[in-house]
């Protein structure tokens, strides 16, 4: 069974009464809403997801949509919202999962279809079964034909509320699954508690998968690679219409409905014939039919000796197989002369679905949607399509000496340039933002920003206060917040950097703590920061290096990464040729602004000479 016959419903209307009345599948669980897991197991298995939800509704908007509510009155239980889902369904299944089952098993789909299909049944159900226990099911993990809700409507406005009570009358299959935890369902705010405290991984227990991890001396790819195995995606998903999906990471496969093109067609303009009519050693004469333009099929059926003039795209008439093009023949009235041997049977001909399948994915969850995917989409006749949520970001300064555009700069103060630059950057990648301006050098303060953001955004990014210094509180903030660790960097310019998770008030946040000086910001943004932001967006966008000769020596010492600004250009012989832009000061900003590429200079390579190849980041599209 397609998965694109399938549609999948979070159950997540219930009181949650024995969570405290609370919303449970909005808890959070591992850094991320109980329900959020359950949908992003659930997403790649169906081709599309909604939710039945009775109350929160804008927060369950942002983890998935549609949203419906109960259609039966006084909370009736998972029935209540399993018909909910039925009655919008608009697939010929439905797949119904609970929202406080996390771990649900990644092929669940799949064998509940393969089950109703071999038996053909309305129905299929999970069940397990432990050693030396009786067989447990579990009929709120369904898969169902969505044309039996008026069996359930009845069944309800008879009063009836058993899950598993109202399919008797139906063909229903049970199918076993071995691992019994897959369905185990989270109840408690104490198991959701232990459960979230035993099973997520540390900073320290990721760190320590490295055979000489220093914070001390970090490598810059450890630390690349300690923050990519850390974070995790935010999967929260939205339906966007077409053009509001431009920039933005497909949560789902997008399957074409047709095929592209919808029929065999011309490559050119010519004449469409039959192959068989073709003579390897002599020329043959053809009588003409008539012409059919693309959009406006002739409807003739061409015999042996006969053809049609053809234009491009225009659809091939039944029983033609190739096309010669108009400028090989010669024409008398309505008979026109193939030559021997301009083409060969089948030629120029386009078959239906040579560019996409009908049931085929046209486009890839974790895609950015660019101007060409716009175009193709459009061509499908495809309306709007499941993006993430935009990923929000909240980001700040600190320092007591920063003073913001527009405010007069006293004695020993600078302008907070860094945010402006942060907010580019951010922007550039198609963030929500939130500038939460300057925070100046108070423990109280800086609690309350970090708190704050943490509590409206899934990632925190600060400049300044990550190095030693007698005014440095961010550090022990951030420590007391969360799991954060502070690293001092293999690389130049950038070397203090701090990153993890904090918490507040049940929020969690990735962390990225920036050093303060403006180039040193930029560097560790999109040498640690971007990737990772990607990442929590669904996306797999690594920086793109370009190899190029340098027109001079770079003085380098073996052992850190150095990234040195540079521009870009065309040798005499027309290879990529770069320079550096000349002092390598972290705190010149003027020699960013003037660059258009950055020297990426390994921790294992030692002096350049002049006319070495080295790796270049290019700045175009990318700032």
């Amino acid at each position: 069974m397609e998965k694109t016959l399938i549609t999948g419903l979070i159950l997540a209307g219930g009181r949650g009464s024995r969570m405290g009345n609370v919303d449970k599948g909005l808890q959070p669980f591992r850094g991320k809403p109980m329900a959020q897991h359950a949908i992003e197991r659930l997403l790649p298995q169906v081709g599309s997801v909604m939710v039945n939800a009775n109350r929160n509704l804008d927060a369950w908007l942002e983890l998935a949509a549609p949203v419906w509510a109960d259609e039966t009155p006084g909370f009736a239980g998972p029935l209540a919202g399993l018909e909910a889902g039925l009655m919008h369904c608009a697939t010929p299944w439905l797949l119904a999962v609970p929202c406080d089952s996390p771990f649900l098993p990644r092929d669940l789909a799949e064998r509940l279809a393969a089950a109703v299909e071999e038996h053909d049944a309305d129905l299929a159900y999970a069940v397990t079964q432990e050693a030396g226990m009786r067989p447990q099911p579990h009929p709120v993990f369904c898969l169902v034909k969505a044309s039996r809700l008026p069996v359930l409507s009845r069944y309800l406005l008879e009063g009836g509320r058993r899950m598993d009570g109202w399919y008797k009358d139906l063909k229903a299959v049970e199918v076993l699954f071995e691992d019994a935890d897959a369905f185990r369902n989270i109840n408690t705010l104490d198991e959701l508690q232990g459960l979230d405290q035993t099973a997520a991984r540390s900073l320290a227990q990721v760190a320590s998968c490295l055979s000489s991890y220093d914070p001390e001396a970090l490598p810059v790819r450890d630390a690349q690679r300690i923050i990519r195995e850390f974070v995790q995606p935010v999967r929260a998903v939205e339906k966007v219409a077409l053009r509001a999906a431009l920039g933005r990471v497909l949560a789902a496969d997008v399957i074409s409905p047709i095929n592209v093109p919808a029929h065999d067609n011309s490559a050119m303009d010519g004449f469409a014939l039959r192959g068989a009519d073709l003579r390897p050693d002599a020329p043959v004469t053809l009588w003409v039919l008539g012409t059919t333009y693309a959009g406006n099929a002739l409807g003739v059926v061409p015999a042996s000796g006969e053809c049609v003039r053809i234009m491009t795209g225009g659809v091939m008439p039944e029983g033609c197989d190739s096309v010669v093009p108009q400028e090989f023949v010669t024409q008398d009235g309505d008979r026109i002369t193939v030559p021997a041997g301009v083409i060969r049977p089948g030629d120029n001909r386009r078959f239906a679905g040579e560019d996409l399948k009908a049931g085929g994915p046209a486009l890839t969850a974790g895609r950015v949607v660019r101007p060409p995917d716009l175009g193709m989409l459009a061509s499908l006749g495809i309306p709007e399509v499941a993006v993430q949520r935009r990923l929000r970001v909240a980001f700040f300064s600190t320092g007591d000496e920063l003073r913001s555009v527009g405010e007069s700069l006293d004695e020993g103060c600078v302008y907070d340039s860094n945010r402006y630059t942060i907010y580019g950057m951010l922007q550039r990648l198609g963030c929500d933002i939130i500038d939460m301006g300057v925070v100046r050098d108070d423990p109280q303060a800086l609690e309350e920003a970090l708190r704050s953001a943490c509590e409206n955004a899934d990632a925190i990014i600060t400049s300044g206060g990550v190095s030693v210094g007698a005014a440095d509180y961010t550090k022990q903030i951030m420590a007391k917040l969360g799991d954060v660790t502070f690293w001092k960097i293999g690389m130049r310019p950038g070397r203090p950097l701090a990153f993890g998770r904090v918490n507040s008030n049940g929020r969690s946040a990735f962390l990225f703590g920036l050093p303060g000086n403006p180039v040193a910001v930029m560097v560790s943004f999109y040498f640690f920061a971007r990737e990772a932001l990607l990442r929590m967006m669904g996306a797999e966008a690594p920086l793109p290096l370009l190899r190029a000769r340098s027109s001079g020596a770079i003085r380098k010492k073996p052992g850190r990464t150095e990234y040195q600004r540079g521009i870009l250009a065309r040798g005499a012989d027309g290879e990529p040729e770069v320079r550096i832009t000349g002092s390598q000061g972290s705190g010149i900003l003027r020699s960013m602004s003037e660059a258009n590429c950055m020297v990426v200079l390994h921790d294992e390579q030692g002096n350049v000479a002049d006319g070495d190849m080295v790796d270049v980041l290019v700045f175009e599209g990318l700032m």
